[in-house]
């Protein structure tokens, strides 16, 4: 006797959870689960707020052992930071992005170790740490064992990444390399992650590739309540450069190894061109991973990257290289830079003060009101770069606090990522998504260009929270 098969059994809805990310600017990490798969979109480190970094140390909310794929939208560290304390917890499946990608974040992820390690070397020896002993989170062995598992996926091409789960990546112009990703369900469904979003008038790389739709959208919205104008940002830097080097003074500008350093670069040496900064000031990059990093930029120019602007690949490497132009790479190479007499320009990491040699200048370059800091981007609450656009009389650095006599020039609009109007123009393009999620923001932020949304595209979107999980429908 023949027996009717029993009906195939309908998928249940995919669950995406927030683990990161959520009204902050930091720690982005977007699980999805569906019947058959479980894949971590971003896995980036919180930093800012003590409150935040200590989640860092709080063990994941899923079992990393049964996560089977982590897709990287790019290689900042707030997006791929926290990848080797994953690994450290169990995960051993892959990391899909793109090949500029891949190269920018192992730089990145080492740099990484190495300051937490010195980081937690110095709090020992002179005891500032309330931690007995002061740890890293992870180490240089993490690290390695993480880019083992880096595996570039050629940027818009649609690939399977786990049974019944589909991943294409696209340019996203916000780095070398950066990507928003649409991954698409055995049912159908789809989501989309922005990652971070460039704006279109970067002065490197081409703009986003359109947004095409998705059921469900993660929108980031660090500069979702803000306008940039890059012309003033231009003119604001250029005045800072002439104050500065009338007075004598130095010019510090803590910039992100990847990208900033690159277009702070640029527009150095447009002044240099001009005229604005004088040939006898010389200019240091002091900074291993900004000089890493700028070596994959050089060899995306040989390369001709289809994301560089086509006029940028004409200039070759001098976009980048404001001659004279002085590489500081070794300890004493930056110690030496102590030793200038007269105007200088150091261009150092990290962005928003956090760590790394920035810290050893602004120490000493603080005091001197001759002196300059330009923060030319983001600068998320609880950092030293914020405290300093703020307006802090003080800062504290290794265990002590350092007087602010020195001038503060906040220069923002040398962001790379998308303002509010931007990101409407981006989204404006597409079918309306069931619903779009403002993630990566600070709150303000993300609320207000949540209500930009519902005013000007009439679409669903929502600010969610910490932990929160919702059904993909």
């Amino acid at each position: 006797m023949n027996e009717t098969p029993p009906p195939p059994t309908a998928s249940l809805p995919a669950l995406l959870s927030f683990l990161g990310g959520v009204r902050t600017v930091t720690g982005s990490k977007f699980l999805v689960e569906t019947d058959r798969a479980r894949v971590l979109v971003d896995c980036g480190l919180f930093q800012g707020l003590a409150d935040l970094r200590r989640r860092n140390w709080q063990r994941p909310a899923r079992d990393p052992a049964d996560i089977q794929a982590v897709v990287l939208t790019h290689a900042h560290l707030d997006h791929c930071g926290y990848l080797p304390r994953l690994v450290r917890y169990g995960y051993r499946g892959p990391i899909l992005c793109s090949e500029f990608t891949a190269r920018l974040a192992a730089i990145v992820l080492r740099d990484s170790a190495r300051l937490q390690m010195e980081a937690a070397r110095h709090a020992n020896e002179r005891g500032w740490s309330k931690h007995r002993p002061a740890k890293p989170l992870y180490d240089e062995d993490d690290v390695e064992k993480t880019l083992a598992f880096l595996d570039p996926v050629p940027v818009g091409h649609d690939v399977e990444i786990t049974a019944g789960l589909r991943l294409a990546l696209h340019g996203a112009g916000h780095i070398l390399g950066s990507t928003w990703a649409r991954l698409v369900m055995e049912d159908g469904r789809s989501l989309a992650v922005s990652g971070d979003l460039g704006r279109p008038g970067h002065p490197l790389l081409l703009p986003p590739e359109p947004f095409t739709g998705a059921d469900v959208l993660l929108m980031e919205s660090t500069y979702g309540d803000r306008v940039h104008d890059p012309e003033a940002g231009r003119a604001a830097l250029s005045a800072v450069v002439a104050r500065t080097v009338a007075r004598g003074g130095t010019l510090v500008v803590p910039a992100f190894a990847l990208d900033r350093t690159e277009v702070v670069l640029h527009e150095l040496a447009s002044l240099r061109h001009e005229g604005v900064l004088p040939s006898s000031v010389p200019v240091f990059v002091d900074s291993p991973m900004a000089l890493a990093a700028l070596d994959v930029y050089r060899d995306a120019l040989r390369a001709r990257a289809p994301e560089l602007r086509p006029e940028i690949v004409a200039m070759g490497e001098s976009a980048v290289s404001p001659e004279p132009f002085l590489a500081a790479r070794t300890v004493q190479e930056s110690i030496d830079i102590n030793e200038v007499d007269g105007p200088a320009v150091i261009v150092s990491s990290a962005g928003m003060a956090t760590g790394g040699r920035v810290l050893h200048h602004l120490r000493r370059l603080l005091p001197d009101p001759r002196n300059t800091v330009a923060v030319v981007g983001f600068a998320a609450a609880g950092t030293r770069a914020r405290d300093l656009v703020d307006g802090a009389r003080a800062l504290k650095m290794f265990g002590e606090y350092v007087p602010v006599r020195a001038e503060i020039a906040d220069i923002p609009h040398f962001s790379a990522h998308a303002d509010g109007g931007q990101i409407i123009d981006w989204l404006r393009q597409a079918p309306p998504p069931h619903t779009t999620y403002l993630v990566h923001g600070e709150e303000s932020s993300a609320l207000a260009l949540r209500d930009r949304i519902d005013r000007e595209l009439g679409w669903t979107a929502v600010v969610p929270r910490s932990g929160e999980a919702v059904l993909v429908r």
